[in-house]
């Protein structure tokens, strides 16, 4: 079997090409989980440990000490609910920003299309999610909270494909700046930090009575995201316009992120 290897559309994400080395997404997402639990004592258990401590933790700051509102759902459900979502977007942005660097010793000896390892690091962090679903369910029961099971399987996925987009195409804009400018490996971990206290992951986007910051939440994907899971629970109807506008804003940062990526791949092997 022979193969082209040609450049591909700016905005193209290639997928003819990527569903022919799509062997490669399992052995980047195995590898990275395995590295990054191999000598962890506890190992994946982390995956759930994390959550659980940081809830725990949000709710003594926020719900015993500040009062801050859950929107009538115990503080528990409501923070975890809302770090799950941004558990993927944190991991898989720091992941997929750091991945071309980490991996240069493989840029550089085979071709392979270079949007599989910024993929297979946002699939990594998919995967410690499914685990923290499990202390999820046990809070769940814990607290008896109710939920439309129907709006479960229907917006919690949504949620999750909305938060993958926008972490795939900022994690792929990152990507392509960290193999240039390595000062980026020391800018994300604060840029993370900073976006948590800038999502409504603690806080309930009801506390906003200033217009421009509503209209920044309402064009907030990850914001859309985690309201969106919350609504389960909350019992309260979906505002769609938030959601279709948090989801076209996802749309953006992707071709942004991709347009970047393929602009500078060429450069990769040489500069990673």
């Amino acid at each position: 079997m022979e193969y082209v290897i040609q450049s591909q559309n700016k905005f193209s994400l290639g997928l003819k090409e990527l569903w022919s080395y799509r062997e490669l997404f399992y052995f980047f997402t195995w590898r990275d989980v395995k590295v990054k639990y191999k000598q962890a004592a506890l190992g994946i258990l982390w995956a759930i440990l994390q959550p659980l401590v940081m809830m725990i933790t949000f709710t003594l700051i926020f719900s015993k000490a500040l009062k801050v509102s859950s929107d009538g759902i115990p503080y528990p459900v409501f923070a975890l609910s809302g770090l799950l979502i941004w558990n993927i977007f944190s991991n898989g942005l720091l992941n997929s920003a750091n991945s071309m660097v980490t991996n240069s010793n493989v840029i550089k000896k085979i071709y392979f299309p270079r949007l599989i390892i910024p993929m297979s690091a946002v699939l990594t962090a998919l995967v410690d999610f499914l685990f923290a679903l499990i202390i999820f369910a046990a809070i769940l029961i814990y607290y008896h909270q109710g939920f439309n099971i129907f709006k479960m399987f229907l917006y919690l996925p949504l949620g999750i494909l909305i938060t993958v987009i926008t972490t795939f195409g900022l994690g792929t804009f990152l990507a392509a700046l960290n193999v240039k400018y390595r000062d980026f490996q020391y800018i994300i971990p604060f840029l993370i930090q900073f976006l948590l206290f800038v999502n409504p992951v603690l806080y309930s986007t009801k506390v906003f009575t200033n217009h421009w910051i509503n209209l920044i939440m309402k064009a907030n994907p990850i914001a859309s995201a985690i309201e969106l899971f919350r609504s389960v629970f909350i019992g309260q109807p979906v505002d769609w316009n938030t959601i279709l506008s948090g989801a076209g804003m996802a749309l953006i940062i992707l071709f942004a992120g991709i347009f970047t990526f393929r602009k500078t791949e060429a450069y990769f092997a040489d500069l990673a």
